[in-house]
């Protein structure tokens, strides 16, 4: 074993987790699941057989990642951040093969308490707010907050708020960084 799991927590012998990963108290990663390199896994997280979640993640506490949600490399998902993976739950009625796809695409992070609807994906570097609902497609380096989730201005790759209009043209410095930032047709995107 190449990666550090606390006694209490549960790694089904067909998952698999990837050098380096660090996995806490009472987590369970099931059978199928793939979880890559330098992951920590905070207290009580579940992991489905069917996720994916990349390099250099960081899950923290009660998370559940269901089957069909795929994390790309190095996604932040605050405290009881939620996933779900049908649109219309019944207690009574089977809905497993009608579970949808969910992306988080590379660099993305999601607030504290957050609830991601199954089906859509959230764009590389994008930024969700503590509480909000996503309902749709996010945008690459967009910042969304709210119920629902709407677009509330650009971020960086370093995690800052960019000084952009939310919509039309311009340029902004990351004030981490200093790297220059260019929003043109409703697309934003670092270009130096």
């Amino acid at each position: 074993m190449n990666y550090f799991r606390h006694e209490s927590a549960i790694v089904d012998a067909d998952a698999e987790v990837g050098e380096g990963s660090r996995i806490w108290h009472f987590v369970h990663v099931c059978a199928g699941a793939r979880v890559g390199r330098d992951v920590v896994l905070g207290q009580n997280v579940y992991v489905g057989g069917g996720a994916v979640i990349g390099d250099g993640c960081r899950i923290q506490n009660n998370v559940s990642v269901y089957d069909s949600v795929i994390l790309e490399d190095n996604v932040f998902c605050g405290p009881s951040a939620v996933f779900t993976n049908v649109t219309n739950p019944r207690a009574m009625i089977d809905r497993k093969r009608e579970y949808r796809e969910t992306r988080v695409r590379t660099g993305a992070s999601l607030g504290a308490n957050c609830t991601i609807v199954c089906g859509v994906t959230v764009g590389r570097f994008a930024f969700v707010a503590a509480g909000a609902v996503v309902t749709r497609d996010v945008d690459d380096h967009s910042l969304v907050a709210g119920v629902p989730a709407r677009h509330a201005g650009w971020m960086s790759e370093y995690g800052e708020k960019l000084d952009l209009p939310l919509a039309g043209t311009g340029e902004a410095r990351c004030p981490g960084t200093g790297e220059i930032y260019r929003l043109d047709g409703g697309q934003c995107r670092r270009v130096k």
